[in-house]
């Protein structure tokens, strides 16, 4: 099953995926949240294992995603989608998160290709979900680009609640 958690940029979405799976053992996946200088970074849920991912100017080393006046990491995201891909096909955990699926997924890069095969798999799967965080706005690009046909929209209240 594929689950939803949309709403508005910086709406508290990833805040509310943390406060919900901080005692469960049955949640796995990637995190993206603000780190305290207000950078992006990769967190593996089940491990607690960071990883950089968006950077300043001063790096020009390695091979850039610039999404507006974001610069991300492309080492980052195939390490993300490696994450992903692996834990899907191990043993899943009954609720994969991917945070989030954006405008760099919509042109099929960042986290596109491990979204794209965890849709795939787990859309009708009723044991193993997907939590799929969207910002609002690009809902119905995001449904469209992945062939979503069957999943259910949640709130960050729903994750407040005994919704799952």
């Amino acid at each position: 099953m594929i689950y939803i958690l949309t709403g508005a940029i910086r709406s508290g979405k990833t805040t509310a995926l943390v406060n919900w799976f901080k005692n469960r053992q049955d949640v796995d996946g990637l995190l993206c949240p603000d780190n305290s200088v207000g950078k992006r970074y990769f967190f593996k849920i089940q491990s607690e294992v960071e990883f950089e991912l968006e950077i300043g100017t001063e790096v020009e080393t390695e091979k850039i995603i610039q999404i507006g006046n974001f610069r991300f990491l492309k080492s980052a995201f195939d390490k993300a989608n490696t994450y992903l891909m692996s834990i899907a096909s191990e043993n899943p955990k009954t609720h994969i998160i991917i945070d989030e699926i954006g405008k760099l997924e919509l042109k099929n890069d960042g986290l596109h290709e491990s979204a794209e095969q965890l849709i795939s798999k787990f859309q009708l799967d009723e044991e193993h979900h997907v939590i799929l965080v969207v910002r609002d706005y690009l809902l119905e690009a995001v449904l469209e680009h992945y062939t979503i046909s069957e999943y259910s929209l949640i709130k960050t209240e729903d994750l407040e609640s005994d919704y799952f």
